[in-house]
């Protein structure tokens, strides 16, 4: 049987760097601004169809942020 600490080990790699869509955040940042969006959408007098959308707009962007909230750093 051999000993572990005797035993030669592989350097220890770098933590890798999580692709952005996995990063909590600017994954945050996109769903603000989604939120923001939203909100542009609800109080502007212009286009009915922007109105008709804004309340998806902000669910959308609210959901977002609740699960991107729970990323790890």
């Amino acid at each position: 049987m051999s000993d572990p600490l005797l035993t030669p080990q592989s350097p220890a790699l770098p933590p890798r760097r999580r692709p952005f869509f996995l990063r909590r955040g600017p994954m945050e940042a996109v769903a603000v601004t989604v939120i923001a969006l939203g909100f542009l959408m609800l109080f502007q007098p212009f286009a009915l169809v922007l109105y008709t959308y804004s309340l998806i707009t902000l669910l959308v962007g609210t959901f977002m942020f609740m699960i991107v909230s729970k990323f790890p750093e």
